[in-house]
């Protein structure tokens, strides 16, 4: 069943390439949405697709790429986007 997400990361996750690594994970599991940095350190997306593969996402991105430091990831589940075909880093 496909569900979407929104998830913010607490850490050191920002200049670590925390987006690009989560972008990279989002394509690789064939899941749409979007990431981007947040005032005070964070990083905040949405993510889109089977529960099971998202589950997996989840996990890769509460541990972040090799120079982060996650402290919090947070989630919740939020209405599908319809028409939605990758998964994109926003500035």
């Amino acid at each position: 069943m496909t569900k979407r997400i929104s998830f913010r990361v607490h850490g050191e996750v920002q200049g670590v390439g925390f987006r690009y690594f989560t972008r990279k994970k989002a394509t690789s599991y064939s899941l749409t949405g979007w990431v981007r940095n947040v005032p005070n350190n964070k990083v905040e997306g949405e993510a889109q697709g089977e529960e099971d593969v998202l589950q997996n996402f989840l996990k890769d991105i509460g541990q972040g790429p090799r120079h982060a430091h996650v402290v919090k990831l947070e989630k919740s589940e939020i209405e599908v986007q319809k028409g939605e075909t990758a998964f994109e880093v926003r500035h």
